[in-house]
Formats: structure tokens, C-alpha cells, sequence
């Protein structure tokens, strides 16, 4: 496997044990060391294998990696890489479906390999601007709808904390890197949750970033054309410091210049000072979605974070946006109104298909008299009013009902602006990021609708 080559062949550099040294790096916020690497105390290269060691443990244990750039990495360093840059001599790990020059992007998919791409995507290039460095791509499964990371191309990733369970999906592989310590900085995608829910299982950082905010020219994904559900490219973190550093960083570079998608907004540091400037903060508690109760874990996780603002002085109460459930409706509604079809014509004949995937093309694809009848006994028999709602429409869409849907969408969004504005008149909302912790390896066949608590945020 080209992979375990490239491995095998590395440098002896990259293999020896972590130095005092190296160790040290491993302990410095990025500002730090992009001080160190302007000053000339630290080695971008010095930087890079320090990171590189600690992803090849990582892989070892998580199968969290796809691409090695490593050695193309040292070349950048010295040929195309500004040192000068606010992310001077920072790795950054890349989910697979980005953009780098002379690897594919193969999402998972067997079709895509062994299309290497000519030139650096938009995300890349404002990258090496900056000063930092890729280093490595990762896991992810191929659908990009799961809260697992497994496909046949590269495997399953694991949760570097417990094997038997996932990592996160869909951008489950940054997430097992960067809880592991093999990244400091990784770039993932959202559409309905695929950032936080891997950064909630694995336990690290991450922001999902307003639509237009963020690059996502330049990536390869399962579902092209598919703009009803924006996804967006955000960042994930091993800290929190990092992650505001490197955001700030990125928006600082104005990357509209590379990215039309991007709108042209600085960032305001106005606003920022304003937010740690301010003694009281009104914070809204969305205690459930009313569709899948949050696990005992993930409520009393959430409650500790409620209690704890609540003694520092800030308004603490809990708050329930419009309907949730008809969110979770509608926008998978949405983004499925293709009956799937997308997707699945990059599976070849006998490709591995995630559990939750799977489930939802299987119901997409009944003949609608033998899925109303199954609606009519989830609903009345079963008692399960939710799961047969979410079923009974449950088909590829033409284009008017696909309009429909989308008027309903834009309806939703305004009740949600509206009642944001003159009813909650919050801050700020905190919610479990998921119904359920890290779920066990194929348990998406039964945690499909548990992505409420992020999706409704990506429709609004």
C-alpha cells in the first residue's frame, strides 16, 4: 500500500524518540512558536518532524492519517513558504478532501485515487502565505454523513482515547490526530456538525465557522453541487488559544483575495474586545432538541458548564428555539433531496457504505406504497410520531417540492432571527454538541438522528 510505503521510507529523522528539545516544541502555544521561528530560535523543519513523529504514534494507534506529505512539507519550507507570515513554521493537518498539489483528494472513494492534482487548492495556497505548513490529510468516511470516520480506501480511524469507539465524523481523523498531540492546528468540514461532533468525541477545539467566512474552494467532496445544506470549511484546535489565534490569523490574510465564496469581512477587533471586555454575559441553555434526550453524560456535561457561568456572575437560563424538530426535517430533507444519488455514484460495486448512510439510502429507495405502510406502523404502532415524520416524506424530491422545501427553509430562518432578537435576547446559546458521547464503531445505524443539536445550526 502506497501509504505504509511512504512510511516505511521515511528518513531515519523521523523515527528516532522525541529529544528535551522536540518535547519542549510539543508544550508551545502556535504564537509562540511562530515567535521562536521569526526570531530564528526554532527550525520550521525542526518544527515539522517534531509534529511528524508524534502523527506516525498517532496513526499507529488511530489510523488517523491518509496522506504523509512530510518530506514534499521540508521542500515547501524552503522554496514556496513565506517564514515571515503570521503562522511562520506551524503544521497543519488537512482533512482529505482538501486540495494539495501532486496528491488526490479521494474522499474514501476507490474512484477517486490515482488522480493527482496539478496545483494547490485556494485553502493551501493562503496557507504557505501565512507560513504555515501541511503536513498531513485525514480520515474521514466517504460519505461525509457520518459521525464515523471508515471507508475502504484507508480504514477505520479509532478514538485515541478508546479503540472500540469512533473518533468523530465526518472529520473524525483531524479530530484523533489533534486529541492525540500529532497537530496542533487541522482544517475539517462541516454540514451538520462534522467538525464539533469529532471535536466532542475526541475532546479538542473547533468553530463551524459562518457560511462565507471560511475558504472551501479547492476541496473534493461526496455531494458536489449540493447547496441547499451549506457545508463549511472551519478549523479544529488542540486549545482554545490556538484556535482563536489561528482563525484570527486566517481571516487576517483576507482570503476573498483567493476564495470569490468568501465575503469580504475583516476581522473586527472591535467586536472581539467588545465580547472579553464584557462583565455579564445573557446565556441561553438548550437543555434538549426534543427529538433525542442528550445521554446522562452529555446533559450533566452541560449543566457543569451552565452551573460554573452561572457562579462567575453571568444570566444563565435555559431557552427552546423554534421547533428543532422540524429544523432536523427540513434540512435533512434538504440535503438529501437528491434521493442520495450523489453519493452513491462514486461507490463502486461492493465498497464499504457507512451504517448510517446505508440505513437512510435503504429507506430513500422502498417503493412508497411498502414505506407509507411502514410509516403507518412506526406512527401508530410503534408510537414513534418523530420517526415516522421524518420517514413519510422519506423520497427523492422534484424540483418543486425541492422549492417548497426550500420556502419552508427561509420561513424557518426568519421565525429563528425573530425570535432570537425579541424573545431569548441572549448572547450566546450553549448546547450539547451531541445526543450521544463517542458512539462504538458502526453504531450510526442507530445514532442517525441524533445530529440535531448541530444540523439545526447549519439550516439556520
Amino acid at each position: 500500500m502506497e501509504r505504509a510505503s511512504k512510511i516505511a521510507s521515511l528518513p531515519q529523522t523521523y523515527l528516532y524518540p522525541l529529544s528535551p528539545q522536540e518535547r519542549t516544541i510539543l508544550g508551545k502555544p502556535i504564537q509562540e512558536l511562530v515567535q521562536d521561528v521569526h526570531k530564528q530560535v526554532a527550525s520550521p523543519v525542526d518544527i515539522l518532524r517534531t509534529y511528524a513523529k508524534v502523527t506516525l504514534k498517532a496513526h499507529e494507534k488511530t489510523n488517523c492519517a491518509t496522506e504523509i506529505l512530510f518530506p514534499e512539507a521540508e521542500d515547501w519550507v524552503r522554496s514556496e513558504i513565506n517564514l515571515k507570515g503570521p503562522l511562520a513554521g506551524i503544521p497543519v493537518s488537512l482533512k482529505d478532501s482538501i486540495q494539495v498539489k501532486g496528491f488526490d483528494i479521494s474522499v474514501g472513494f476507490s474512484c477517486n485515487t490515482g488522480k493527482p492534482y496539478a496545483e494547490d487548492g485556494p485553502m493551501v495556497k493562503l496557507l504557505k502565505e501565512a507560513g504555515a505548513v501541511p503536513f498531513v490529510k485525514t480520515n474521514l468516511p466517504t460519505t461525509l454523513l457520518s459521525f464515523e470516520s471508515t471507508n475502504d480506501v484507508w480504514g477505520r480511524c479509532t478514538n485515541p482515547h478508546n479503540s472500540n469507539y469512533s473518533p468523530g465524523g465526518s472529520t473524525g481523523g483531524e479530530s484523533a490526530l489533534l486529541a492525540f498531540g500529532g497537530s496542533r492546528i487541522g482544517i475539517g468540514s462541516d454540514v451538520a456538525g462534522s467538525v464539533r461532533v469529532p471535536a466532542h468525541f475526541s475532546g479538542c477545539y473547533s468553530i463551524r465557522c459562518s457560511t462565507g467566512r471560511w475558504p472551501k474552494m479547492g476541496m473534493n467532496t461526496s455531494m458536489p453541487g449540493q447547496e441547499a445544506i451549506p457545508s463549511v470549511f472551519s478549523p479544529m484546535a488542540r486549545t482554545l488559544n490556538d484556535l482563536t489565534y489561528f482563525t484570527r490569523s486566517i481571516i487576517q490574510t483576507k482570503p476573498w483575495r483567493l476564495d470569490y465564496t468568501v465575503h469580504p469581512l475583516e476581522w473586527r477587533d472591535n467586536v472581539e474586545t467588545e465580547y472579553k471586555e464584557k462583565k455579564t454575559l445573557r446565556i441561553g441553555v438548550l437543555r434538549t432538541d426534543g427529538v433525542v434526550d442528550p445521554s446522562p453524560a452529555c446533559a450533566r456535561a452541560l449543566d457543569q458548564v451552565a452551573s460554573a457561568l452561572a457562579a462567575e456572575g453571568h444570566e444563565v437560563r435555559d431557552v427552546q428555539p423554534p421547533s428543532p424538530y422540524e429544523a432536523l426535517y427540513l434540512a435533512s430533507q434538504l440535503l438529501l433531496s437528491d434521493g442520495g444519488d450523489t453519493f452513491m455514484s462514486f461507490f463502486r460495486t461492493g465498497e464499504w457504505n457507512d451504517p448510517g448512510a446505508k440505513q437512510m439510502i435503504y429507506y430513500m429507495q422502498l417503493p412508497r406504497p411498502v414505506k407509507y405502510l411502514y410509516y403507518l406502523w412506526v406512527r401508530y404502532i410503534k408510537r414513534d410520531d418523530m420517526w415516522a415524520g421524518l420517514l413519510r416524506d422519506w423520497h427523492p424530491k422534484s424540483a418543486l417540492e425541492y422549492w417548497q422545501l426550500a420556502g419552508k427553509r427561509e420561513a424557518f430562518k426568519a421565525n429563528f432571527f425573530q425570535w432570537w432578537n425579541d424573545e431569548a435576547k441572549v448572547d450566546v446559546i450553549i448546547a450539547p454538541p451531541n445526543a450521544t458521547p463517542a458512539v462504538p464503531h458502526d453504531g450510526m445505524h442507530d445514532a442517525v438522528s441524533s445530529c440535531g443539536y448541530t444540523f439545526m445550526f447549519n439550516l439556520v
